[in-house]
This record gives C-alpha cells, structure tokens and sequence, in this order.
C-alpha cells in the first residue's frame, strides 16, 4: 500500500482529535473558554459542569464521533490493520494535545471508543460491558471506566485474539490512561486517606 495514503490518514486523524468538542461547544453557548471554568479541562465532565447533563452528552457523542470518522477515513484510503493502529494513536494524540489549545486537551476516553466501534466493534462492547460490570462494584464512573479500558487488551489475550487487535486496544489504552494520571493519582490518595493504617487509626 503506498506510503503517502498512511501518512495522509495519520495527519486527518490528528487533525480531527484536534476539533476539541467540549471547548468549541462552551465558546458557542457561553463565549467563554472551559479552561478557565469547573475544573479547567477540556473533556466532557467539566462540559457537564458548565453546561449540565446534555452539554456532557453533546461532547462525548462529538468526541466519539472523530474517532470513529478518523478510522472510517482510513478505511476508505485502504489503510491496513497496523496502520489503523497508528491512525488510532493520532486521532487520540490530537485530542489529548490539541496544537490550537497549546497541547492541552481531554483525557481521550470517549475518542478512543468511537475510534474501536470503527475498528472492531466487539472491543468496544467487551469494554462497555467491563464498564457495566466494574461500575456496579465500585460505583465510581472514573473508577470503572479507566479499569474497564486497562482489563480490555487482558481480555482480548485471553479470548485469543490476534496480536494487531490487542495492539490496538492497548497502545491507545496507555495513551489514555497517560491523560488521566492526574485523576488515578487522586483516587489512589482518597483510597489511602479513606483506609489509614494501624498506627493512624490509634491517633499515634
């Protein structure tokens, strides 16, 4: 396959990850930047915040959406397995560090679905599915769903799938959970702070 049609995929993908929904929604309706708002990303909670239920809505059907047309464009072009591997990774790299926002984007999670319902839509039901599960025992919808995506290539090893398709769920599975370090960093101290230890508990 020639070389320019990968390369052309990869930069539509990024470019489509750059169209940051929640930010060009909140201008729209607010006039104002979501940066400076609720807690100051760019995804679809704090879209949520500022412009409640449907607002959150809106940005995770949008940010889903350029996934899912990123890996439909590349399909289109003929780009094979692997390379759809990469043109996930870009379309994720896009959002998560958009160039007209100076690199600072959204966490990615909604993207990378939309981008695995055009790669093999089965991965994104096996991660639904772990969601649904996770999210009746933890309650947490932060908590289910970055667990939801780190158990999703273990699961697809198991099932036997081929290596390009855990590839595909893993590296942008990494990618995502890079964008919300901040995010597992805090959950991890609120777990430590919520269970002290012996020596705390006895007020020593």
């Amino acid at each position: 396959m020639p070389e320019w049609r990968n390369l052309v995929a990869i930069a539509v993908a990024y470019l489509l990850g750059c169209f940051t929904t929640a930010y060009y929604l909140v201008r729209l309706r607010t006039g104002q930047d979501i940066r400076q708002l609720g807690s100051g990303t760019v995804g679809g909670r704090n879209a949520g915040r500022v412009l409640g239920r449907a607002g959150f809505a809106l940005v995770a059907v949008g940010d889903a959406l350029k996934g899912l047309l990123a890996i439909l464009f590349a399909r289109y072009l003929g780009v094979d397995s692997w390379g759809l591997v990469l043109v996930i990774l870009a379309v994720l790299a896009g959002h998560i560090w958009p160039a007209q926002l100076r690199f600072k984007g959204g966490k990615g999670a909604a993207t990378l679905i939309g981008a695995l319902v055009g790669y093999n839509y089965l991965i994104a039901v096996l991660i639904a599915g772990l969601f649904l599960i996770l999210f009746a025992l933890f309650r947490s919808f932060t908590v289910a769903g970055l667990l939801a995506l780190l158990l999703a290539p273990l699961a697809l090893i198991v099932f036997g799938q081929p290596l390009v398709a855990v590839a595909a769920t893993a590296a942008p599975v990494l990618l995502v959970l890079l964008a919300h370090r901040e995010n597992i960093r805090e959950k991890l101290q609120g777990r430590a702070a919520s269970h002290p230890g012996p020596l705390t508990r006895r007020g020593e």
